[in-house]
């Protein structure tokens, strides 16, 4: 039947066909090079695989991140970009090396485990008891119970009963289970963290007084509350091993500990401590051809917590930013303003390298039109904010008129919005006064499944959606440049807090500029 109705009726088959071809959308013939580009000339992947796979994670004073900005600068100069390395700092010199953990009685298992960043290495293999913290309710008590961790492997984090996520729960429970169950982990939770406060310690110095007292190692599960993901922070400690075990083996050594069946495991975890190393910003420049001393900056960070690979955060921004930068140059030859892609160092330790650039080139902060963030995931950019600057509408909203309508139709803006505050690296530039826009991806699990943890791989990016973000991101950045107004940067009246007073402009931070003051 399909068929038979194709060829009997041609010709409403070629009418339809020319009507939606005079349908298509009339864009910039520059825009239009950017979405051709993009859709047959992707560069995406390639570069995914030599960034993620190739380098892996990106922590801060390791050489993975030396590595990190050293491929970023040859790549831009390799489309004949000028590029450099910008030194802000120096940071704790580490290597990662293997973590190998088993369970050895009361049975043989393999544990799923990962060495926290920056953790001390273990000098060869150690085979402890694993304990769990006692029930006592002052730190009296505590203290009392201390000297029992010597020579022991403890764990330190909350019991979870349920490892299943909330979201697993509440589909399949009854919703009296499921309301059930959801005040039982809130009041576990709770319990948890009124006990930590009694015992008189916190997530800071609870490691160091078990190192002190001369635990064998120390043990946590950061689970996000989704299946099979742990956050992998750093490390609380200087001489001993800490690492995370995830949920479901961690909970069977807790019971096991809990039950009186002392429970050991060997534990290996290879690191190396390394001299102070220079932390670095990877900078691109194309220089304005009209305006060379007003500037467009393309931004995202390059570092990454070490616990997978830094995929989607930030590897697609960064992905992003030199795949727009890549296509500027190719197509875009004639551009007005200079156009900067600023790869940061040392953004999850606190916007370290963006705040640097900032204090370390007035001339360029000066000269600012718009800076263009990418910070969030793998997914679509559906949200800009104005970030608080008054006639932000008059010029996001119009270069946005050029960006295609399948993207653009996309979009949420906020205008004029409120000022960033330290969520990423647009607030260090909102912070000094200058037009900073963070482009809000779709969330794709983000928070709770990629950010920071032991699941965020290079087979979490969705490429389609990133090629949107590319041409988005190349068509404001054109559209920026060609603007024949400077960018106004009236700051918008601050509303008042919920107790009254009046919110202030976000002010501007320091860079650490090394580890020391680092927690």
């Amino acid at each position: 039947m399909k068929i038979n109705r194709y060829f009997v009726v041609p010709a409403i088959v070629v009418a339809a066909q020319f009507s939606f071809a005079n349908a298509q959308e009339k864009l910039d013939p520059m825009v239009q090079n950017f979405v051709n580009e993009v859709n047959t000339n992707s560069q995406l992947e390639n570069m995914a695989y030599e960034l993620l796979d190739g380098i892996g994670p990106r922590l801060v004073g390791t050489p993975e991140m030396l590595a990190a900005n050293e491929w970023t600068a040859n790549k831009l100069r390799s489309w004949d970009i000028e590029a450099n390395l910008q030194q802000f700092g120096t940071w704790k010199g580490w290597q990662r090396g293997i973590t190998h953990v088993d369970m050895v009685y009361p049975r043989v298992k393999t544990l799923t485990a990962t060495q926290l960043a920056w953790s001390p290495a273990t000098k060869k293999a150690i085979e402890a008891e694993v304990i769990i913290l006692p029930k006592v309710s002052s730190k009296a008590e505590f203290d009392q119970w201390l000297p029992s961790v010597k020579g022991k492997i403890v764990l330190i984090a909350q019991y979870q009963k349920i490892g299943r996520s909330d979201e697993q729960i509440k589909e399949f429970a009854t919703p009296e289970l499921y309301e059930k169950l959801k005040a039982e982990k809130a009041k576990t939770t709770k319990d948890f963290a009124d006990y930590v406060k009694s015992i008189g310690y916190d997530n800071n110095t609870l490691p160091e007084a078990l190192e002190k007292a001369g635990a064998a190692g120390i043990s946590i599960s950061n689970w996000t509350g989704i299946m099979g993901a742990n956050r992998i922070f750093g490390a609380k400690t200087t001489k001993i091993p800490m690492i995370d075990i995830d949920v479901e083996d961690y909970g069977m050594l807790y019971r096991m500990a809990e039950n009186g069946q002392k429970p050991r495991i060997k534990l290996e975890a290879q690191s190396k401590v390394l001299p102070e190393a220079k932390t670095f910003n990877t900078i691109g420049m194309i220089k304005g051809k009209e305006k060379p001393n007003e500037y467009i900056i393309l931004s995202a960070h390059l570092d990454s917590w070490d616990g997978a690979q830094g995929a989607t955060d930030n590897g697609t921004g960064v992905l992003t930013m030199l795949e727009t930068v890549r296509v500027l140059k190719k197509y875009y030859p004639n551009n007005k303003r200079t156009i900067v892609v600023g790869l940061w160092g040392s953004e999850e330790q606190g916007l370290n390298g963006s705040r640097g650039f900032v204090a370390d080139n007035p001339e360029i902060i000066k000269g600012v039109q718009a800076v263009f963030n990418q910070d969030n995931g793998t997914g679509r950019v559906v949200n800009i904010s104005g970030q608080g600057f008054v006639n932000a509408y008059d010029y996001i909203g119009k270069w946005l008129n050029a960006v295609p309508k399948n993207i653009k139709d996309q979009i949420k803006t906020d205008f004029p919005g409120m000022p960033g505050g330290g969520g990423s690296d647009h607030a260090s530039f909102v912070a000094a006064g200058v037009p900073s826009f963070g482009l809000g991806s779709l969330n794709w699990g983000y928070f709770g499944y990629t950010w920071h943890t032991t699941k965020d791989t290079y087979d979490k990016i969705i490429f389609d959606e990133v090629k949107s973000n590319v041409i988005l991101t190349a068509t404001l950045a054109y559209m920026a440049s060609e603007d024949p107004e400077f960018t106004n940067r009236e700051k918008r009246t601050m509303p008042l807090d919920d107790k009254g007073n009046v919110t202030k402009w976000p002010q501007v931070q320091k860079a650490r500029r090394d580890s020391k003051d680092y927690k």
